[in-house]
């Protein structure tokens, strides 16, 4: 169990790029490789052992996941059992999310479930673009109302994909699918599932700050940007009125915290607000307080 008095922040949006089991999918590794370049990052990814050490001497709590997007790009997908097993032998600073691909459905629904029950899995991630689904399909479905039922929270991919970005094709990724609005029958329609909207959303940002402004059940992580290219009006709502709905991520590892926390040192966010932001809004929502 994490301990919120040992941490100073919880990142929510953290991923798996490598297994310890399995070697790299050949078609990941161009998505990679595109990455690499649009983010100015080490192409070089950490192993899951690797980034716990890391966040362990950071003192940071996250959550990591993978993506299951096989059905849009065919990559073979990190096995969530892999990333929960890690993430229940070092409980004290790591949480797992599981990412099932929508058009699994039904057969999504059971390995939900089994994730929850059998490994303890605290959430779930979708990426609509990549895993080439409209968010409000009824394939997700079934998906869905396992993670309602379980009160879980659930991060949606919204606004431009770096993955992608520079490839032929963009990679085959639908960028419409990032649109946030999108997701806003399924906030109405499944209300006991807490809703994240990953990233300020470019170009579609005003869209999710009024999505979390009305929504109960909807929040924002400021991950995948630097805090000094957030649009303005993202700082002007987590000072004010969105300062119980925003959320530190980075998008580790092509973003890591502590870069993240120094461009947010001047970025305008107001001092009251940043404990919030960094861990007491997390922490709420993923009810270790």
């Amino acid at each position: 169990m994490i301990d919120l008095d040992k941490i100073k922040a919880i990142d929510i949006h953290t991923h798996a790029e490598v297994s310890c089991n399995d070697p790299e999918d050949p078609i990941m590794g161009k998505f990679l490789d595109a990455a690499s370049t649009y983010f100015k990052a080490d192409r070089k990814r950490p192993t899951i052992p690797e980034t716990i050490e890391y966040y362990r001497e950071q003192q940071i709590a996250f959550v990591m996941f993978t993506v299951d997007m096989e059905s849009g790009t065919g990559i073979k997908r990190i096995r969530n059992e892999e990333i929960a097993e890690f993430a229940n032998d070092n409980s004290d600073i790591m949480m797992a999310f599981a990412s099932i691909d929508p058009h699994k459905s039904k057969f999504g629904a059971i390995e939900a479930r089994r994730m929850i029950e059998d490994y303890g899995v605290k959430g779930f991630k979708f990426h609509p673009p990549i895993q080439n689904f409209h968010p409000y399909d009824p394939m997700a479905w079934p998906i869905y109302e396992v993670i309602a039922e379980y009160k879980l929270p659930a991060i949606f991919h919204t606004g431009h994909s770096g993955m992608g970005t520079g490839m032929k094709g963009g990679g085959g990724i639908r960028l419409k699918y990032g649109q946030p609005m999108m997701v806003d029958d399924v906030a109405v329609d499944f209300p006991d599932m807490k809703i994240i909207l990953a990233h300020p959303s470019w170009p579609w940002t005003d869209e999710s700050l009024s999505m979390a402004l009305h929504k109960e059940n909807v929040y924002i992580d400021l991950s995948g940007w630097s805090p000094k290219y957030f649009p303005k009006q993202v700082i002007a709502d987590a000072n004010t009125r969105l300062k119980h709905k925003m959320l530190f991520g980075s998008d580790f590892p092509l973003i890591k915290p502590d870069k993240w926390m120094a461009a947010a040192e001047t970025a305008g966010f107001r001092e009251e607000v940043m404990p919030l932001i960094m861990k007491e809004n997390a922490a709420k929502l993923l009810g270790l307080k």
